[in-house]
């Protein structure tokens, strides 16, 4: 291959001055600058003579005679011209621009594959074995070279590194078509919520206004009473202030008439204070207990109660259709415990629902069956018949727990469900087979899951 000239100087044309390029007109020897009127015949340029045999020295040069040739059957070496030796060994190298053009121009490169250059080459050498690693090793999800995969790795799943590379560049591909379809998903959730949060926020503003609007209504009423009663109750009074008055002076009367000995006087004085006694005779006055407005206290209390618990189970239908929303593909159904324990909820017992006959544990996390009644009254909320209790927490969307039972049956059903159509579910454990899922309905039909572990 050429390569620069060790000294452009001997390339200057000796008139200009300049490089070599195309002289015209004049026909000049440029070693003794004798000037020709007619184009002489050309003699050795001893310049150009000197210059091919420095290309010569300093170029690529034929294969000496003392070493081992390639044979017909044997590798050769890429880079000897003519008769080629045989190859010492292979290597990697970084080439510049220069020194990449055989790469172009030679046959014996076109094999080659060009990569960009990079300072981590050596992590491509496998370290037990100095080759180039060009497999993927599938099991242990590491490069390895030729040499590798017929030792360490021998009974493992390999295939090429261009093979792997080209399935991860798919999968990557893959996800990012996924990120472009669930772009516009998430505008979408986030408008729908946005909007279903201004509408939740007007309903329950409407909900809160017209919950203040009885309130109101409750006031006004109460005053409105309180006035009447109030006005009823001071007529009474103005009226008994004025009995009380009459009957003073009638008093004061009968006292002085006492004391006289006027008999006609006496007389004549008498049947006057007869009709006012028949006048001033005052009505029977019965006032109730001092309760007043108490039974309205208690009439709110019980609407208040009662709207707890319809917000607390429409809560739980709302919650429920929250969590029902899910934009992805549905998921598979868990089958391992290990799979269930992500759903895993605990779950306290409410004594106000218990039966009469169950004991709870101190931190409501058991309950067990009495021959005994635990508690003097039950309440609106007790299970009356059946040996059961309901839990404190609101459960929406996917929840699991494990309970430990000792008896015939346990059954985990909805507050609004019948008994009849009860859903039991069990989580039997034998060492053996592992865990067993088992979900009874209310028809008598029974599905059962096998989880192993």
């Amino acid at each position: 291959m050429a390569q620069q000239v060790s000294n452009p100087k001997k390339l200057c044309c000796s008139i200009c001055l300049d490089l070599i390029n195309d002289p015209r007109e004049l026909y000049s020897c440029l070693q003794c600058r004798q000037i020709f009127r007619l184009r002489p015949v050309l003699m050795k340029n001893t310049m150009l003579a000197d210059l091919v045999e420095e290309l010569r020295k300093t170029g690529l040069q034929a294969a000496p005679t003392d070493h081992c040739y390639a044979g017909p059957e044997d590798v050769a070496c890429d880079f000897c011209t003519g008769r080629k030796l045989s190859p010492v060994c292979s290597v990697l190298s970084l080439n510049c621009e220069l020194h990449l053009q055989p790469h172009y121009e030679s046959p014996a490169f076109e094999k080659h594959k060009l990569v960009q250059p990079s300072t981590k080459i050596q992590k491509h050498i496998c370290s037990c074995h100095d080759e180039v690693m060009k497999i993927f090793c599938c099991t242990d999800q590491q490069c390895i070279c030729y040499l590798c995969s017929m030792d360490k790795h021998k009974s493992h799943d390999t295939v090429s590194a261009a093979a792997e590379r080209d399935k991860r560049q798919r999968q990557l591909i893959s996800r990012e078509e996924e990120v472009k379809l669930l772009q516009p998903e998430v505008e979408a959730i986030s408008h729908s919520a946005d909007k279903a949060v201004k509408n939740s926020e007007e309903t329950f503003n409407e909900l809160i206004s017209l919950v203040e609007q009885e309130s109101s209504d409750v006031k006004q009423q109460i005053r409105s009473q309180q006035k009447a009663e109030v006005s009823r109750v001071n007529e009474l009074l103005e009226k008994l202030e004025q009995e009380i008055s009459e009957l003073r002076r009638k008093d004061a009367e009968l006292e002085r008439l006492s004391h006289s000995e006027d008999h006609i006087q006496f007389l004549l004085s008498c049947p006057s204070l007869s009709i006012l006694s028949d006048s001033l005779e005052l009505p029977s006055i019965n006032i109730r207990p001092l309760r007043y407005f108490e039974d309205v206290t208690v009439a709110v209390s019980e609407v208040r109660d009662k709207l707890e618990d319809v917000l607390k189970e429409e809560r739980i239908k709302i919650s429920q259709r929250v969590t029902d929303v899910d934009v992805l593909l549905p998921q598979t159904e868990p089958r391992t415990r290990g799979q269930f324990l992500r759903y895993l909820h605990e779950i306290t017992l409410d004594a106000k629902t218990a039966n009469t006959r169950l004991l709870l544990s101190e931190g409501h996390k058991k309950a067990t069956v009495t021959l005994e009644d635990q508690v003097d009254s039950s309440g609106p909320e007790r299970f009356p018949e059946f040996y059961q209790v309901m839990n404190r927490e609101s459960l929406t969307g996917r929840c699991y727990w494990e309970v430990e039972m000792c008896g015939l049956q346990v059954s985990v059903h909805n507050k609004s469900l019948l008994f009849n159509d009860i859903f039991i579910y069990l989580l039997v454990r034998s060492f053996s087979t592992g865990f067993a899922v088992s979900c009874r309905n209310g028809s008598g039909n029974i599905i059962d899951i096998c989880c192993n572990g």
